[in-house]
C-alpha cells in the first residue's frame, strides 16, 4: 500500500508542478494577496476630512483644533462658521465628521466643570464613523486629561500588551496567512478529482489496484504539501519583508498548520467528489469559503455573533487555526495552548476526510 501511495503522491505532485496554471496559482496569487490585502484590509481610519465648528473664543478651543490637525485620523480640517453649514457638509459627504466646540469650552476647563464637546458623524459609513468617533473621543479626552493633569497632578498611563503600538498589520497579516492557506488547500483539493474526470484519467484510477481510501490519501497529502509550501512562502514574506515578528515557535506553527490543512483539504475533497467538472468544483468552493472566513472571527469577533451562530463556528476549522496563528505570532503561545486548539482540528480533519471517503466510494459505485 505504501508503494502505491508513494507513486500516486509523486504523480499528483508532478501534475501540479508541471501544469503552468497550477504553478501560477500556487505562487503568484498568494504573493499578490499577502502584499495587497495586508495594507487594504484594516479597521483603521486615516486621512479622513473633518469639519470643526469652534464657538469658543479662548485659546484652548484653538489648541484642540491643532490637536486634530496633527492627528493621522484627519487629512484636512474644514472650518465651519455657522450651524447652517453643518448639514450640507455631512449630506454631501464632504467630511466624515464635525467637531462642535461649545462657546464656554475654555470656561469649563478652567472652572473644572464637565467638558462637553459634540462629535457629529456620517452614519451612512457605519464602521468608519464608529472607529473615527472613538479616535476623536480619545483625542478630546487626552486633551482634557492633560489640562486637568497640569492642575491636579493626576496622570493616567495606558499600555497595550502583545501589540504595544496597536499596529493593525500585526493583527491582520497573521490572520491573512490563515485565510489564504485555507483558500489554497480547499481549492487544490477540490479540483483534483474533478480534473481527473475532465481529462479522462479517472477511469485509470478505478482500474488500478488503489482502494478509494488510498486514492483520497494520495490526493490529500500532495494538496497539504503544496498549500504548506505556499504558506511558508507567505510566512517568510510576513517576517522578513513586512517585519512582523514571530514570537512563538515556527515549527509549532507549521505542525498545527498541517493539521488544519488536512481538515480544509478534506472539505475540498468532499466538494471534488460531488463535482463532475472543475467548474462545478470551483462553484462549490465559492459556496463554502466565504462562509468559513466570515464565521472564523477574521472579519467579526466570534463573541460579537449571536449565540446560535457561535455554536456553528465550532465546526469551522478556520476559527481554531486563526486563534493558533495569532497566538504564536503575537504572544508566543505555549505548546499546551496550541495543543488544546489542535484537538478540534484533528476531529474536524477525521470527519471531513471520512465524509469525503464515503462520498467518493459511493460515486465510484
Amino acid at each position: 500500500m505504501l508503494i502505491r501511495l508513494y507513486h500516486l503522491i509523486i504523480k499528483e505532485l508532478l501534475i501540479s508542478i508541471r501544469d503552468p496554471q497550477s504553478r501560477l496559482a500556487l505562487i503568484v496569487p498568494p504573493l499578490l494577496q499577502i502584499f495587497i490585502l495586508s495594507f487594504t484590509i484594516t479597521l483603521e481610519v486615516k486621512n479622513a476630512p473633518f469639519g470643526v465648528y469652534n464657538k469658543d473664543f479662548g485659546i484652548e478651543g484653538y489648541s484642540l483644533i491643532k490637536r486634530f490637525e496633527h492627528s493621522p485620523l484627519v487629512s484636512k480640517i474644514v472650518t465651519v462658521s455657522s450651524q447652517n453649514e453643518i448639514e450640507p457638509l455631512l449630506d454631501r459627504q464632504k467630511v466624515l465628521g464635525i467637531i462642535v466646540i461649545p462657546q464656554d469650552f475654555s470656561k469649563q476647563l478652567y472652572s473644572r466643570q464637565t467638558v462637553q464637546v459634540q462629535i457629529l458623524l456620517d452614519g451612512r459609513r457605519t464602521n468608519a464613523a464608529q472607529i473615527a468617533g472613538g479616535y476623536a473621543t480619545k483625542i478630546v479626552n487626552s486633551f482634557v486629561g492633560e489640562f486637568a493633569e497640569n492642575q491636579t497632578g493626576i496622570a493616567v498611563v495606558t499600555r497595550n500588551w502583545f501589540n504595544v503600538n496597536l499596529d493593525p498589520l500585526k493583527t491582520t497579516v497573521p490572520s491573512l496567512v490563515c485565510v489564504l492557506a485555507t483558500i489554497l488547500g480547499v481549492l487544490i483539493a477540490s479540483l483534483s478529482i474533478a480534473r481527473e474526470r475532465e481529462t479522462g484519467t479517472f477511469e485509470q484510477l478505478l482500474i488500478s489496484p488503489l482502494t478509494p481510501f488510498e486514492i483520497l490519501v494520495g490526493k490529500a497529502i500532495p494538496a497539504v504539501f503544496l498549500a504548506t509550501c505556499s504558506a511558508v512562502m507567505m510566512i517568510g514574506i510576513v517576517i522578513f519583508i513586512l517585519n512582523i515578528p514571530l514570537r512563538g515557535s515556527f515549527w509549532l506553527l507549521i505542525l498545527s498548520m498541517d493539521l488544519f490543512l488536512f481538515s480544509a483539504v478534506g472539505a475540498g475533497l468532499f466538494i471534488s467528489s460531488l463535482s463532475m467538472t472543475q467548474q462545478q468544483a470551483t462553484l462549490g468552493v465559492i459556496l463554502v469559503l466565504p462562509a468559513s472566513i466570515m464565521l472564523s472571527g477574521f472579519v467579526t469577533p466570534v463573541e460579537n455573533m449571536p449565540q446560535w451562530m457561535q455554536q456553528i463556528t465550532i465546526i469551522n476549522p478556520v476559527r481554531w487555526y486563526l486563534v493558533i496563528v495569532k497566538g504564536i505570532f503575537m504572544k508566543g503561545m505555549e505548546p499546551s495552548e496550541v495543543a488544546l486548539n489542535c484537538i478540534p482540528l484533528v476531529i474536524l480533519a477525521v470527519v471531513t476526510l471520512s465524509a469525503a471517503a464515503v462520498m467518493f466510494k459511493r460515486r465510484m459505485e
